[in-house]
């Protein structure tokens, strides 16, 4: 009877799995239901696979799904010659409106270079890594070179996961494109006659577009990627971060001159906070904005993006009674500028009021990731005296405060007058009003 019942139990387990409803989305023969975009290098089938060969002077060429999917878990087998990059694309588009039809949108990686970020996803066309894994090491060695391998997506809602070979590779938040079509690359190679004829395979593919959630994988502590607007993920809320903006209300923020929010200058549209345009002087229209408490070790993480020629900035420090005059509260300045248009790059020393300085102080690097026309990431950090300026996920600068040498650097810059500037051990958060156009969002702290 024992046998019996411990028989029946795995069956009702199994059950879930069996029920599990699979399409082909090739039938091993020809490449019906399926569409090239974007060039010209060959498709074949070959032995019950689909095979890409790369082909010089051709762009990224795709064969694409003449079917849309939105929510789903997908199945495939792969394989790649050594030195040629591929991917398969997931929930992706190709409309004349955009890049006159250049296949765009999220791409499963097939990287077997050096690099090893096989399983990771890009934005193809659009805004380049939003899951390298270098923010999942461990999974870099899943992939077997010159061999098939197998790979599993699960796209579900906002959320986009990938294994390969049972390795689980990226966890995605995401809301841009919640669905598209699924494509295969044949990437370009340029003239490269070398590489002309390097293949990359594909069998066994098959989708689930029913009961998704069900049968998606349960979470195994991946290390998340968080894209959705003004939210805090759970790993992200484990780890101590919180919203130091809703991206709906004024909650937690006042004028730096004032007890309130201000009434004019500032707007709040689409889970956006805008600077509005006045003329391009500082904090004369609605004026600067600070947080209604003070923080003092931190990790703060502000996206923001600029209009041509703006000028803003992210002060850290502040003390909005150190300054009831003119122009802008006092406090050390993460720089946002527009450093080909605006005057003020050319000013101070060194470049030391370009983008990601410290304003008046320390100089960021002249060559950074910066692009004006997309969503930009300022990262600061700041550890008891020890300071740090981050753009798109690279460092800019660091310093440490409190001592002679910074104290001599003080004394050279425009806060000379200012008593113990920048030595405070903690102080209100600010975004500057400088009368140019500026957007922020996604306004995260983490505090230690």
């Amino acid at each position: 009877m024992r046998k019996i019942v411990i028989a029946a139990m795995a069956a009702m387990l199994a059950m879930p799995s069996m029920a599990q409803k699979w399409q082909s989305l090739f039938n091993g023969k020809n490449l019906s239901g399926w569409v090239r975009l974007n060039g010209n290098a060959p498709y074949k089938v070959e032995n019950g696979a689909i095979v890409g060969y790369s082909k010089a002077g051709e762009p990224n060429t795709f064969l694409c799904t003449k079917k849309n999917y939105g929510d789903f878990i997908l199945e495939f087998e792969f394989r790649v010659d050594d030195g040629l990059n591929s991917g398969v694309q997931l929930r992706s588009e190709s409309l004349p409106s955009y890049n006159n039809g250049r296949v765009h949108g999220y791409q499963f990686e097939i990287d077997p270079s050096k690099r090893a970020w096989t399983g990771g996803i890009y934005d193809e066309a659009r805004r380049g890594w939003l899951y390298p894994l270098t923010k999942n090491p461990a999974a870099k060695s899943a992939f077997r070179n010159n061999e098939w391998n197998k790979a599993r997506v699960e796209c579900c809602g906002t959320s986009i996961r990938t294994w390969v070979n049972g390795v689980a590779c990226a966890d995605l938040l995401d809301a841009m494109t919640p669905s598209g079509f699924i494509a295969l690359q044949v990437h370009a190679i340029g003239g490269d006659k070398n590489m002309e004829g390097k293949t990359v395979a594909w069998r066994g593919l098959r989708i689930c577009t029913k009961d998704v959630a069900k049968y998606a994988t349960p979470d195994s502590g991946t290390p998340q990627v968080n894209k959705l607007d003004n939210f805090i993920c759970r790993q992200e809320a484990e780890e101590g971060w919180k919203l130091l903006w809703d991206g709906k209300t004024t909650e937690g923020w006042r004028g730096a001159k004032l007890d309130k929010f201000p009434d004019h200058g500032w707007k709040i549209e689409n889970g956006v906070l805008k600077v509005l345009k006045s003329g391009g002087a500082e904090s004369a229209n609605g004026g600067d904005i600070v947080t209604t408490r003070t923080y003092r070790d931190f990790i703060l993480s502000v996206d923001f993006k600029i209009t041509e020629g703006a000028n803003s900035g992210i002060k850290y420090f502040v003390d909005p009674a150190e300054n009831k005059g003119e122009g802008s509260a006092i406090g050390c300045e993460f720089q946002i500028l527009d450093d080909l248009r605006h005057p003020d790059a050319k000013l101070g020393v060194k470049g030391n009021r370009k983008l990601g300085s410290l304003y008046d102080l320390i100089p960021a690097p002249e060559k950074k990731p910066f692009d004006i026309k997309q969503w930009n990431t300022a990262v600061i950090i700041v550890r008891g005296s020890h300071v740090e300026h981050w753009l798109n996920g690279t460092k800019l600068l660091e310093y440490e405060r409190g001592n002679q040498e910074w104290d001599a650097l003080v004394a050279y810059s425009k806060y000379r007058n200012w008593h113990e500037f920048g030595n405070h051990k903690e102080g209100n958060i600010l975004l500057q009003d400088h009368g140019d156009e500026v957007w922020f969002k996604n306004i995260k702290i983490k505090e230690f």
